[in-house]
């Protein structure tokens, strides 16, 4: 197949100063945890998104100094000439596919407590660190501020000489000391660093210009900008100073990179901007204000919305970050005519997560993410079968599709059974609850690609019992028949049966999820505190029933501070009218009344009435199956539990349990010997 000629425009080479891109694709900076504590990992994790068609690759943030240092964050380092060689490594992985590889240079100030170097942070005025951490930034002296335009000189030669064809200059995501000295609320300097517009920019200007002569004649410069905080007047704002810092140092870098602040808004989940370029309402007037070419995100995956976006004047480059790792070879994939084989980021922030975690990065859609240098997996290339024998996937899910598709991409004649009239098991049912739809590319992306294999049988409304997989004869069996939720109430808060629980009627989300008449007053009790018990409670007031979110924890879905969405969850929860109780557990129930007690202290109890009660605890494995097939384990060559059959997790964990299963089909080896590849720290 060849390329659409409508998506010519994409493949064009972009100037960018002294240097210039093969295409429009453009990774921006993202964290991935890999960094300077697993360079070969980070290395190799750039190089495979070149190899993928990126014209551009750059990395996360890189600490210049260790006055500012991310621990427990492992995000890049260029202190001193001895971090040099691991950037080399990511810089020549990038160059061998010809893409240009840009560093994103970083002064974190407030935003970095310094917990590894125990220097005190500093900031434009003196201010609590960032979070919690009893630490307080000091204000910035004369001195101090000579010494960061120095460290960044310093920084940017070095990039220089570690092959970076694009050093950043970053005010952006609430992070980073130049955004900090834009920002009055922050910046309460009487000196010429502080007061007027004019005084606030002076620091980024002096940097980008000593950068940009520090880099030379072939390198570029880019600056990377949020234009709208989406605070009103209590941040900046694109309509505002945000234009006007713009229009000030509009020709000065080589580039505009330009998003929205915070990192919650830049990086929004699907749950709360489901659309492609939601950005544009605050970045598009950037083109308008310099000649400088404009990058810009927006979760892009469809090139007609790319080719949009470059038409219409609003961008040059098409950012990536998320759509980058859910597809590293997405550019690619455009190129030569497969787009229906594009894996669609689906804004799950799983991605996000990890960071937040400081665990390496990971992905819903795509398991590779990762573990290309870990177990050396590749996103598009996988090892050919072992032999010619047959192989059966039981249950149609995001575990069992992704095992059954990477087995039929090895070769395997596969046969997938499933029990019900439709592929997708969980991601189907859950993409029906309000702002989970874009759940469904799990399943419409690998369901697409099973169709088209001719070594694929998918059999539909077909329930085996241990029996008829015996006398299926197969010889490797995987089993995925998911989890269900408990109605015990049994979770992370209670360990044993909520008294009384047994002799009511009980609501579990697979209940909501099967249409079970509900009506009355809702009580949820959520003590998973993800996104399941805030996503049923918005479904039940979006249908003008009375609904009361009882949890164990200090937050509504308290885990997905991880993915930025807490706090957007806990105002729309507000917002619906949906009444919120926090740190409270169930004790005791009854008919239509439940008791509930302060977690920290007992004493303080409460009575809840309802008329629905749904409980959204655990779940567990449904391997009835699996268990009853262990009889007959020595019929089968390998047999084998997956995804949630095997331990209850996350849609990534599901696929991506499905995906090493696939992969580790006939391998004869330890299934956990891969997981030890590691970067050993050498000793000096």
């Amino acid at each position: 197949m060849s390329r659409d000629p409508r998506y010519d425009l994409l493949f064009e080479p972009i100037k960018i100063g002294p240097v210039t891109a093969p295409n429009r694709f453009y990774q921006v900076p993202h964290c991935n945890i890999l960094g300077h504590g697993r360079p070969h990992a980070e290395a190799a994790n750039r190089a495979v998104k070149a190899e993928g068609g990126w014209g551009v690759i750059c990395t996360q943030e890189v600490e210049i100094h260790p006055s500012s240092e991310l621990t427990p964050f492992i995000e890049g380092r260029l202190w001193d000439d001895r971090d040099i060689p691991q950037h080399r490594m990511m810089t020549d992985g990038v160059h061998e596919h010809g893409a240009l590889a840009g560093i994103e240079l970083c002064y974190n100030a407030f935003h970095a407590p310094n917990l590894y170097s125990r220097i005190a942070p500093m900031a434009p005025s003196s201010i609590p660190a960032h979070g919690i951490n009893p630490i307080q930034a000091r204000a910035m002296s004369k001195r101090d501020i000579a010494d960061l335009r120095r460290w960044y000189v310093e920084a940017a030669k070095r990039a220089r000489q570690a092959g970076y064809d694009i050093v950043y200059v970053y005010a952006g995501h609430d992070m980073t000391v130049l955004q900090h000295f834009l920002k009055p609320q922050y910046n309460q300097r009487s000196d010429e660093y502080g007061g007027s517009l004019e005084n606030r920019v002076r620091l980024t200007r002096e940097i980008l210009l000593e950068v940009k002569e520090a880099v030379g004649h072939d390198c570029a410069v880019a600056f990377r900008f949020a234009t709208d905080e989406l605070k009103g007047a209590d941040g900046l704002q694109a309509e505002s100073e945000g234009r006007d810092i713009v229009a000030m140092l509009a020709e000065l870098p080589d580039l505009w990179d330009v998003n929205i602040s915070d990192w919650g808004n830049d990086s929004s989940s699907a749950r709360f901007e489901p659309s492609e370029g939601y950005q544009e309402p605050y970045t598009a007037f950037v083109k308008t204000l310099t000649r400088k070419p404009v990058v810009g995100v927006g979760r892009f995956t469809s090139p007609d919305a790319m080719v949009s976006q470059i038409r219409r004047g609003v961008l040059d480059l098409i950012g990536a970050a998320r759509p980058s790792i859910a597809d590293p070879f997405l550019p690619r994939k455009i190129d030569e005519g497969r787009i229906e084989e594009i894996r669609e980021c689906i804004g799950c922030n799983i991605c996000v997560a990890q960071d937040m975690l400081s665990a390496p990065i990971r992905c819903t859609q795509n398991p590779t993410q990762g573990e290309e240098w870990k177990q050396g997996w590749h996103p598009e290339r996988i090892a050919a079968a072992a032999s010619d024998d047959a192989v059966l996937v039981i249950g149609g899910g995001p575990a069992g599709l992704e095992c059954a598709l990477q087995l039929a991409n090895r070769g395997y004649p596969v046969t997938l059974a499933e029990a019900i009239d439709a592929l997708g098991g969980r991601v189907s049912r859950e993409s029906e609850l309000p702002g989970m739809s874009s759940y469904a590319r799990v399943r419409d992306y690998r369901e697409n690609l099973l169709r088209q294999r001719p070594n694929v049988a998918i059999y539909l409304e077909n329930r085996l019992s241990a029996q008829d997989v015996v006398e299926l004869e197969i010889a490797h069996v995987l089993v995925a028949t998911g989890a269900r939720w408990r109605s015990d109430g049994i979770g992370r808060q209670h360990h044993f049966p909520i008294p009384g629980i047994d002799r009511l009627t009980v609501m579990t989300p697979d209940d909501v999820l099967d249409g079970a008449p509900v009506s009355g007053r809702v009580l949820i009790y959520d003590d998973d505190h993800y996104f399941m018990g805030s996503t049923i409670a918005e479904r039940y007031r979006d249908q003008g029933l009375e609904v009361c979110l009882v949890t164990p924890a200090s937050m509504v879905s308290v885990w997905t501070e991880n993915t930025l969405e807490q706090h957007k969850i806990q105002h729309r929860m507000l917002a619906l009218g949906v009444e919120v109780i926090v740190s409270h557990e169930l004790v005791a129930l009854a008919e239509g009344k439940a008791t509930i007690a302060n977690v920290y202290s007992e004493a303080q109890r409460r009575q809840v009435d309802f008329d629905t009660l749904i409980m959204v605890t655990a779940r567990l494995p449904r391997d009835e199956l699996y268990q009853e097939l262990l009889a007959f384990e020595d019929r089968f060559k390998s047999l084998r539990a997956i995804g949630d059959c095997h331990a209850p997790g996350t849609v990534a964990a599901a696929v991506y349990d499905g995906h090493s299963a696939a992969r580790q089909l006939e391998s004869g080896e330890d299934i956990y010997a891969p997981l030890f590849t590691r970067d050993l720290p050498v000793l000096e």
